[in-house]
This record gives C-alpha cells, structure tokens and sequence, in this order.
C-alpha cells in the first residue's frame, strides 16, 4: 500500500503495481494530490475503516477478493462512497451487473484519460454533496450555530434568516461555487463576506461589481494580462482571480454581464482555468 497527501484519499485498487502508478501519475498531474494505493484486494476493507476515502477505484479481476465480491463488502458498510469498477472490453455486462450493485461507474481498461478523470471528478464531488447534506441534517436538527462571530455585521431575530446562517456554516467550507440572489439591497455582500468569515480561508475577500463591464474590461480586471498582450500593456497585470487566492472571490450583479464575459466565467467556474 502507498499513500500521498495528508486528507482522505482517492483510493486504487488493482493487483499490477504498473496500473496503480499509471493512474497515481494522471491523477497527480491534474492536481489531484492525495491519492492512495492497494495491490492486494484484502487489505482494502481494513483501509476504509482506519482511513476512509474520497472515492474508489477497483478492478475487477483480482486473486484473494475479486472486484465484485469486494463492492458489495464496500457498499454494504459504506453506502455513500463511490466507487468506480474498471473492466476489460469483453466484460462489459459484467460491470453493468456492478452498476446494479452500487458501483458509480465503470471504465474500460485502459481507460481513456479524460472519461477516467470527469468519473473521478463526479465522484468527488458527490461525496462533497453527500457531506454537506449529512453536516446540514446535524445542524438542523441542534439548531445552533458554531461560528456565531461569522454573522456580527447581520443584526436580527428572524428564525428564517438564522435557518440560512445555519446553511451558511455548513456549505462554507466547499470548494464549489456558491451562488445569493435577493433584491437589491436585501445583504448579498455582507452573507458573501459571511461565508468567506466561515470557510476558514486564510486569503483575502475580494469583491468586484460586474454589471456593466464590457468584456475587455472584464477580462482585464478578473484574469490580467501579459506584458505585450495588446496595445498599452508595458508590464505584467495580475487579476482579481490571483489576489483572491486561497481567499474568496465575490462577483456582485452577475446576472447583468455581457454573454461573452459569461462564457469565460462559466469555464472559470466549471474547468477551474483561466487565460491571463
């Protein structure tokens, strides 16, 4: 068994040593960093329940536990984790049998690069989801709040609005985008700066108006620009999107921006990449 990163981790599992470094390389190289690896079947079960996982991915012919055998010892004591079967072409009806089993989904061996990692990519983000809903339920159910601090700059009574600072504390923490509407005037910011105070982030909290920003302007102000880019740019501009790192972007009047700008936006939100 090896390990890297100090979270939860991806977990492999395949019998070929040569397999298991093929996708620790892939996965490493699209920044995935904690990622951990079993060659041997029955070891598996004893690392869930010493040190969890994020997501599994099993092969399913493999001596000692065969891959099916072990997704049902999986699923039966952790139902909520994902796991992903690799199968050979010729065993394709095998793996919709795991499907019917619980499996997540399946690959065929080898798997195509990007299918192997939007699979991964899902399955981690449904365990994120699975989290937040079980952190929701224990926080609906003690009614109280663990970061009261969070909230100084909201003053009220209103059960309906301490219900969402509830929510707030518990979808803080993601990595994923979270989206306020309300009228103008209704405390948008001051529920962004809220969540920023609760996500524990060490960064800072920046936040940009948008409406009305043509997509130029956009660009420049968000992504930056490179010494050279166009006309007039004499040195290198850093974006909003790298003073914000590690901290919280907060982009106000979104709805307003030009269809170009939410092109870009949405590929910053959906691949995680920009073009300075």
């Amino acid at each position: 068994m090896r390990e890297s990163g100090g979270s939860r981790s991806i977990l492999l599992v395949d019998d070929e040593e040569t397999i298991l470094f093929s996708y620790t390389t892939l996965l490493k190289a699209a920044g995935y960093t904690s990622i951990a690896s079993v060659n041997d079947s029955r070891e598996v079960m004893s690392f869930l329940r010493e040190r969890g996982a994020v997501a599994v991915v099993l092969d399913l012919n493999m001596p000692h536990l065969s891959g099916e055998t072990l997704l049902e010892e999986i699923k039966g004591e952790f139902p909520s984790l994902p796991v992903l079967v690799v199968t050979g072409f010729n065993e394709v009806e095998r793996a919709v049998q795991c499907m019917k089993k619980g499996a997540f989904d399946y690959l065929v061996k080898p798997p195509d690069r990007d299918l192997f990692l939007a699979s991964i990519k899902r399955a981690m983000e449904f365990t994120l989801l699975e989290e937040e809903l079980s952190h929701l339920k224990g926080k609906l159910l003690n009614g109280g709040l663990n970061k009261e601090e969070c909230f100084g700059e909201i003053v009220t009574n209103n059960p309906r609005m301490k219900a969402l600072f509830q929510y707030v504390e518990v979808v803080a923490p993601s990595p994923q985008p979270i989206l306020i509407t309300g009228e103008t005037g209704t405390g948008k910011e001051l529920v962004a700066k809220a969540v920023h105070r609760c996500s524990g982030r060490k960064g800072e909290f920046v936040a940009l108006n948008v409406a009305g920003l043509d997509e130029t302007f956009f660009s420049d102000t968000l992504f930056g620009h490179r010494r050279g880019a166009f006309s007039g740019a004499d040195y290198n501009r850093e974006g909003l999107i790298v003073k914000a790192e590690r901290g919280t972007l907060f982009l106000d009047e979104i709805g307003d921006l030009a269809e170009g700008c939410q092109i870009k936006l949405l590929r910053l939100l959906q691949e995680k990449t920009y073009y300075p």
